[in-house]
């Protein structure tokens, strides 16, 4: 994640748009028709009039050259904490199909004996009077 990336991830949407969009020097104007929107409607969701829908979330990130995430969430609301852990998240984004399936069904199961673990830690151990 880039220095500026990080500094909108504490604003809300409407700033978070207007900040992406003037740090590439684009008008409300040159950012709609990119988008394949009007500019009136570019101005809505950056005063936050209006939120957008999915489908104009999709256009102004690839417009902005930014993920979705970037401009839905917060930093703390989607990726992981860990540096370490996130810069191995996106490698496993460079394997091939098959490795990513073998990597994601490690962590299913570690996921699935942790919450085992839990479930287990949690209940009442049965005596011989009962």
């Amino acid at each position: 994640m880039t220095a500026f990336n990080a500094q909108v991830h504490d604003m809300p949407f409407p700033d978070r748009l207007v900040q992406l969009r003037k740090a590439q020097n684009l008008t409300q104007q040159a950012l709609a028709e990119r988008s394949g929107m009007s500019a009136i409607q570019v101005r809505r969701y950056e005063g936050g009039k209006t939120q957008p829908n999915m489908d104009a979330l999709k256009r102004l990130a690839i417009a902005l050259s930014v993920s979705a995430d970037i401009l839905i969430f917060d930093d703390d609301e989607r990726s992981p904490q860990n540096d370490r852990l996130r810069l191995q998240f996106e490698a496993i984004t460079r394997f091939n199909d098959e490795d990513q399936r073998v990597v994601l069904s490690l962590i299913d199961a570690f996921i699935k004996k942790h919450r085992m673990e839990e479930v287990l830690e949690h209940r009442p151990i049965a005596t011989a009077e009962t």
